[in-house]
């Protein structure tokens, strides 16, 4: 079984992470926020990041580029047409991290991921 080439693994096999990190980024460009653990939100700011930065290109390649990676049409819509021109002056850092304490059942450190 090929393994992630770098980063922490989430767990199953490599193409569980992708679905993983693909249905978060595209819950939280829709939602704008989306809680998750904490382990996973650290993973999910590089990837969302990237996937703002093409975006903000705004081109057919980068639409295409996004849409292999997330392949949700209506938050990928919303990505290039409302969240990607909020973005247009901004460097970088598009994410923040709260950390938001244990969770109930488990004890696993949760955090709110949003965009700034």
């Amino acid at each position: 079984m090929p393994r992630p080439k770098k980063g922490k693994r989430l767990g199953g096999s490599p193409e569980n992470q992708r679905r993983i990190l693909s249905n978060l980024t595209a819950d939280l460009i829709e939602y704008e926020s989306v809680m998750t653990t904490h382990a996973k939100a650290k993973v999910l700011r590089p990837y969302a990041e990237k996937m703002i930065t093409k975006a903000r290109r705004g081109d057919l390649h980068a639409r295409r580029t996004v849409l292999k990676k997330i392949p949700n049409n209506d938050a990928v819509t919303k990505l290039f047409d409302e969240v990607a021109p909020r973005y247009a002056d901004r460097p970088g850092g598009y994410l923040r991290i709260i950390k938001l304490g244990p969770r109930r059942g488990d004890g696993a450190e949760m955090a709110k991921v949003e965009l700034v």
